[in-house]
């Protein structure tokens, strides 16, 4: 799919970025890859390192339209990575995120749909199901940007999709590097928010592999929700640090004890799949028909029963303490 064509990421010099652009390189012979971020630094760092003649670089921001749109001249696939994604931070300064993940999102709606771009995928987070903290809440505003833009072209391209997973193993800026910076400096122990938090877990290589095989999968309109473990915040730490005292210092502000990637209200417009979930838009596109039990690969999903959800503390796959260790020896973290 990706031989011989031109992609985008925005964000494309955060942790995702660089893991689609290396998977990328190594499995396809793209035309073009346009890395759009507004940090030239790691954009200079990323080019030690991807320095391909179809590499390109672009230094913007997705807050602002008419860069955007410029980047995605002659542009067939989006990956929308672009966020502000800290909790904390996105509680203080509210309208940053807003502008960000929200006003961001449209901008990169509208450069698809002026360029013709042939599909595009925006990455979400199980912090958008029913949301209690800013970011979560921009982020379905997000996800609801992008499938309801399915009904703006009609039967024409771009066709638009998400892709919703959980904590992302060893990214930058989660618990794994800073837990792994105390004990390196010789902390003797490790603050944990509660001890009951649990979070869905993944490693980047599988969510890389998820937007990949969603391109394939998609017909537009649908959030994509792979089946991934859990992990319990104490099992975690135990992993890293084994034995070391962990201090309870409480839930930061917007944080959840849990984490939801389908919520039950949306259990009616559910399918299951075997190794992901779909979730249907709650809209009908005015020009197009689309039986979502079936995906573009021809895989067939059933409709989830009443009640149905989709919580890291229902989960039924949770990983142990050693199973946890032996994921992050084998990454490297």
């Amino acid at each position: 799919m990706f031989n011989d064509k031109s992609i985008l990421i925005t964000g494309g010099t955060g942790s995702f970025g660089r893991q689609f652009i290396k998977t990328l390189v190594a499995r396809y012979h793209p035309k073009k890859i346009i890395v759009f971020s507004r940090d030239e630094l790691k954009q200079f760092e990323m080019q030690q390192e991807f320095n391909q003649g179809f590499m390109r670089y672009f230094i913007g921001d997705v807050r602002d339209a008419e860069r955007i749109r410029l980047a995605c001249k002659g542009v067939d696939f989006i990956v929308h990575a672009a966020a502000l994604k800290q909790v904390p931070a996105a509680e203080y300064n509210p309208m940053e995120c807003i502008k960000t993940n929200v006003n961001g999102a449209e901008n990169v709606i509208q450069a698809a749909i002026a360029n013709k771009v042939m599909k595009v995928i925006a990455l979400s987070t199980d912090k958008a199901a029913n949301p209690v903290n800013l970011y979560g809440a921009t982020k379905l505003c997000s996800d609801k940007l992008f499938v309801a833009a399915n009904n703006i072209v009609g039967e024409k391209h771009p066709r638009f999709s998400v892709v919703r997973y959980g904590n992302v193993v060893g990214s930058r800026g989660s618990v794994v590097p800073f837990f792994r910076k105390l004990v390196a400096q010789g902390s003797n122990e490790l603050p944990i928010t509660d001890p009951l938090m649990t979070r869905f877990w993944i490693s980047l290589q599988d969510g890389v592999d998820l937007v990949l095989k969603s391109f394939n999968r998609m017909h537009g309109g649908e959030i994509f929700v792979p089946k991934i473990p859990s992990v319990r915040i104490v099992d975690l730490a135990e992993a890293i640090a084994p034995g070391l005292t962990k201090k309870i210092i409480g839930i930061r502000p917007g944080e959840k004890l849990h984490e939801k990637m389908v919520p039950r209200d949306d259990c009616y417009r559910t399918i299951e799949f075997k190794d992901h979930f779909v979730i249907k838009p709650c809209i009908k596109f005015s020009d197009v028909e689309v039986d979502y039990t079936r995906n573009m690969l021809g895989e067939t999903g059933k409709p989830m029963e009443y009640g149905f959800s989709y919580c890291s503390e229902n989960n039924p796959d949770f990983l142990s303490v050693e199973q946890i260790r032996e994921m992050h020896e084998e990454l490297q973290l």
